[in-house]
């Protein structure tokens, strides 16, 4: 339903208006005032504004004024009503940003037809610029999928994939020895492919993890992030110091894997390029707010400067902002590194300390 504020410091002309429009399901808001049209407008967005010119202290062409420098009133229309049929008042009406004109007293059938191809054009143009947000949405995701996908490809490549080819060739070597060799030196080579073999088997499963870790479909966010730190410092040696808020609700899974997403590239970064001896991972809500935060001592580094060779903070970035979430990272060489990723609790997800 298309929502009107009629702004006009007349009683009898306000419910004139109103009983033109009264039968055409529109959502008609009232104001006396120029005053109190802008305040209405702080925590109203109207699809169209009736707005008389002749008011006693800020006039229609002020109040005009005013909206069109509210960036998010400036593209509302609004329709000017006046008894001045001069020129110079309709230039002034037009250089204050108005979008049409009606002439006092309001005829009711012009009254109707302008209102109705205004909030028709209105909510045309509402449709296309969602369009265009969400094709801009797409691409980004696309982009951000497709990174990851080069992600995994260099991994696959240059991990996995050099070191099957190191396994093979030993294969080979150990088939083409095979006659020559004595059994103790055969048993020590067959141990040694053994042990490559485990390698290889642990960097899979870990990438598998990485992927999409079981651990946080079945014991939820903060096990799995408390699961994946206690690994990585063991495979790092990098104290992390996990905490997280025992009122953590259950989250919708996009939510979730964001976030985990979030721990796992910040900590990449932190080993890769902080030089530090210590992390910190905090998991909190407040306020209808879940933040996670990823801390380090480490060197800190020129703020722009993407330091990551995997999904990069752009690519973090863009994929906390497409799910809705805010994302800021400070850093500096005295302090080292603060990453912040937070999103709003659904309405739905309720702290489980309440819910209890």
């Amino acid at each position: 339903m298309s929502i009107i504020l009629i702004v006009d410091d007349d009683h009898t002309a306000r419910e004139t208006l109103v009983a033109i429009l009264e039968g055409e399901k529109y959502q008609i808001e009232l104001a006396r005032s120029g005053i109190d049209a802008l305040q209405i407008l702080e925590k109203l967005q109207p699809d169209l504004i009736l707005l008389d010119v002749m008011m006693p202290g800020m006039d229609g062409f002020d109040v005009c004024r005013r909206i069109r420098s509210t960036p998010k009133l400036a593209e509302v229309p609004i329709i000017l009503l006046t008894a001045l049929d001069d020129r110079r008042s309709l230039l002034r009406g037009i250089e204050s940003g108005a979008d049409d004109f009606l002439s006092k007293p309001v005829d009711r059938h012009e009254l109707l037809a302008r209102v109705r191809t205004i909030t028709r054009l209105n909510r045309y143009n509402i449709l296309m610029k969602q369009r265009e947000n969400l094709s801009e949405m797409a691409e980004r995701l696309v982009s951000a999928q497709e990174k990851e996908r080069q992600r995994i490809s260099r991994e696959l490549h240059d991990d996995l994939g050099q070191t099957l080819t190191t396994h093979l060739l030993s294969l080979r070597d150990l088939q083409n020895d095979l006659p020559l060799l004595p059994t103790e030196t055969l048993h020590e080579r067959i141990q040694s492919l053994h042990d490559e073999s485990f390698e290889i088997f642990g960097k899979i499963r870990r990438l598998a993890q990485d992927l999409r870790p079981p651990v946080l479909d079945t014991l939820g966010l903060a096990i799995a992030m408390q699961t994946y730190c206690g690994e990585f410092t063991r495979r790092t040696k990098l104290p992390i110091n996990f905490e997280a808020d025992p009122s953590l609700p259950m989250l919708p899974d996009v939510y979730s894997i964001t976030l985990y997403r979030v721990l796992q590239e910040a900590l990449t970064n932190v080993i890769k390029h902080a030089e530090a001896s210590q992390a910190w991972v905090d998991l909190t809500v407040e306020d209808q707010i879940i933040s996670l935060t990823v801390q380090d001592n480490g060197k800190g580094f020129v703020e722009g400067n993407n330091p990551s060779g995997g999904i990069g903070l752009t690519g973090l970035r863009e994929r906390v902002t497409l799910v809705g979430g805010k994302f800021n990272i400070s850093s500096s060489p005295v302090r080292g590194t603060i990453l912040l990723a937070q999103f709003p609790i659904p309405d739905e997800q309720t702290p489980k300390e309440e819910a209890a």
